[in-house]
């Protein structure tokens, strides 16, 4: 025995301490892990960052930018709509949520099942107030063990099938795995559902928000096609209450009510003024399909206003404040040159790759230019190409339409339009950006676009047409090429210090693997644990292979315990189908750390989880699914059959 094994075993474990201990970040430590395997000669330096280009990290990154695309085009909220029952408590929204996703998990890729259902799982945490990983844990877990039911869930029963058919014996059918997978499934997502969520630490996702800010007022046109047409106001106010927002006027024929009574019916072309938080304005809106009034109407008004801007008393000023972009046009009728609006108001139905529409808050701050001065005073469409979509005002609600309403200093501006067009707007006008924040706006065709894109790379890898990586990367392509995610977000969807982690401990993975380590600890407790008992030796090997599967990947465990499976049933004259079973739900169940499956380690980041928080959920389904997985084994496939 070369002393090469247990030197990584030393390295494995002292990372292992570090990730509990929690004092460095997890990509730091994972990092050292690394490092110190190529320095002891266990990685060849010039495979040591080959994980970077590993498949699973390709698809996890790709998985998260996808993920955006779903959340930010709004295609969430119709998922979530459709697939949890609506208003349902805690309990049966996450069971229905759990078992959606063990049920896409046992027929599909079961990254691309967390992948489908990981921003509904965060749109739910929000609507039951909820810690995101509180509810992504359980979503995880639970995509983990709907792979157990299929031939084709997940890479380790292939694997398995393989030996098994390299033995002679045939390989393993479709549904062999189903009687213990389903009675595993079962268990374990009752006990998640039930008590397990409560186990996962409560903890926020890190946020750059640093701040709190009041309740803007918003209009909301009633399309044709919207929800809300027909419906009487007080049907609307009791669908606005879940997402705490509040109707506080309609708008109709241009004569605005400011308090409408609960029993008028809302006809389509209203516009209704809205009370919300800002979190809450992508669900008002998808909700009942409405859409942004001062986003989608025209710009008649403001053309209007342009001409008032400019022979106002402050015209010197307001001229002085046209952006540098602008070009001069054609000559006016006194022979002074008319001022053209800029490039992003002209075409900002069409924005160019490097000036992305974005929405930002701005604040007005006491000295600002536009005090007392309306949106349509200021022409913010033909001179910014700019929309003002809401205003916050603390203590008073203003009962002005909002392209009309007098601002005032502290006002909290929601703008939409160019990134560079809103700086520049800022810098004139006297206002501050607030701290970046997320916040999107549901469009209907681009959440068509980005569901069936994500559809479409979900049955590519399902049904074995590309690897998952590729069609992954394909779909966020194609993601970029349409529009649904936007060009500058690409980078920021991925959570950087989880792909190092995991993009680190694969070199680390194969040097146990290659170095003998994993072989050496299995080999070492079966001879000393078992002791020549077929049923102890079946345990032994169940739990062994669990423990692997938390450090190593789930597909390498399954090739490295696989033979060991076949030799200890060999060696004690019994079947070897249990055994084989054992290695397949053992390989699988790898819930003590976010290392062990892409799905754990998809949530590291979006959960605000730590590296130790995944045992305390994991340990006690990884002891229930042994409780159930082995009586299980010793029924359906008999030690001696």
């Amino acid at each position: 025995m070369t002393q090469d094994p247990l030197f990584v075993l030393a390295i494995l474990a002292a990372t292992m301490g570090m990730f509990l201990w929690g004092r460095w970040r997890h990509d730091m430590v994972a990092a050292g892990a690394l490092l110190a395997c190529v320095v002891g000669g266990l990685v060849a330096p010039d495979a040591a960052f080959a994980g970077f280009g590993h498949p699973a990290v390709i698809t996890v990154a790709c998985v998260l930018v996808l993920s955006r695309a779903l959340q930010t085009s709004g295609a969430v909220d119709a998922l979530s709509r459709r697939l949890l029952p609506s208003g349902a408590g805690l309990a049966a929204s996450l069971a229905a949520l759990v078992a959606m996703g063990a049920l896409l998990s046992g027929f599909m890729n079961n990254v691309g099942a967390m992948a489908l259902l990981m921003p509904v799982a965060m749109q739910l945490a929000a609507r039951l107030e909820l810690p995101p990983g509180r509810v992504l844990m359980p979503l995880a877990f639970g995509t983990i063990l709907g792979g157990m039911t299929t031939l084709i869930g997940t890479p380790p029963n292939l694997i398995v099938s393989g030996f098994r058919a390299q033995q002679g014996a045939g390989a393993f059918g479709m549904f062999d795995f189903a009687p213990i997978g389903l009675a595993v499934a079962l268990a374990g997502g009752l006990f998640i559902v039930l008590l397990g969520w409560r186990l996962v630490p409560a903890r926020e996702k890190a946020s750059t928000e640093g701040f709190e800010t009041g309740a803007y007022v918003t209009e909301v046109r009633v399309g044709r096609e919207s929800k809300a047409a027909g419906m009487f106001l007080r049907e609307i106010e009791a669908r606005l209450d879940d997402a705490g927002a509040q109707v506080i006027g309609l708008v109709r024929n241009e004569v605005r009510m400011t308090a409408p009574q609960s029993g008028r019916k809302v006809h389509a072309g209203d516009i209704l003024v809205i009370e919300a938080d800002v979190e809450a304005l992508p669900e008002v809106l998808s909700g009942l399909g409405l859409e942004l009034e001062e986003a989608g109407s025209s710009n008649e008004d403001e053309q209007a206003g342009s001409a008032a801007a400019t022979a106002d008393a402050e015209g010197d000023e307001a001229r002085a404040v046209q952006p540098a972009s602008a070009k001069k046009g054609k000559k006016q009728a006194d022979g002074r040159d008319e001022e053209a609006p800029p490039e992003a108001a002209r075409d900002s139905d069409k924005p160019s790759p490097d000036n992305e529409i974005v929405l930002m808050e701005l604040v007005v701050r006491p000295e600002a230019s536009l005090i007392n001065r309306s949106a349509r005073d200021l022409a913010l469409r033909t001179r910014y190409g700019l929309n003002l979509l809401a205003v916050s005002r603390e203590g008073t609600r203003a009962k002005a339409r909002l392209r009309t309403l007098k601002l005032k200093a502290g006002d909290l501006l929601l703008m939409q339009g160019p990134v560079e067009a809103l700086n520049e707007f800022a810098a004139d006008h006297g206002c501050v950006p607030l701290a970046e924040r997320e916040l999107w706006i549901p469009d209907r065709r681009k959440a068509w676009t980005a569901g069936v894109i994500m559809a479409a790379a979900v049955a590519a890898a399902a049904l074995g047409l590309l690897p998952a990586a590729i069609a992954f990367a394909l779909g966020v392509l194609a993601s970029m090429a349409l529009r649904t995610v936007a060009l500058r977000s690409v980078y920021e969807s991925i959570d950087w210090p989880v792909i190092v982690l995991l993009a680190a401990l694969i070199p680390v993975a194969g040097a146990m693997e290659a170095s003998g380590a994993a072989s050496l600890v299995a080999r070492v407790l079966l001879e000393d644990v078992a002791r020549g008992n077929a049923v102890v030796a079946l345990a032994t090997l169940l739990i062994v292979t669990m423990f692997l599967s938390d450090v190593m990947n789930n597909a390498a465990t399954a090739a490295v315990m696989c033979p060991i499976a076949i030799g200890t049933a060999n060696a004690l004259g019994a079947s070897a189908d249990p055994f084989l079973m054992a290695v397949a739900i053992g390989a699988s169940c790898a819930f003590l750390t976010p290392i062990g499956h892409q799905n754990n380690t998809l949530i590291l980041g979006p959960g605000g989880l730590r590296f130790g928080d995944y045992w305390r959920l994991g340990l006690p389904l990884e002891v229930l699914v042994a409780a159930v997985a082995i009586p299980m084994l010793l029924l359906v496939w008999p030690l001696h059959g």
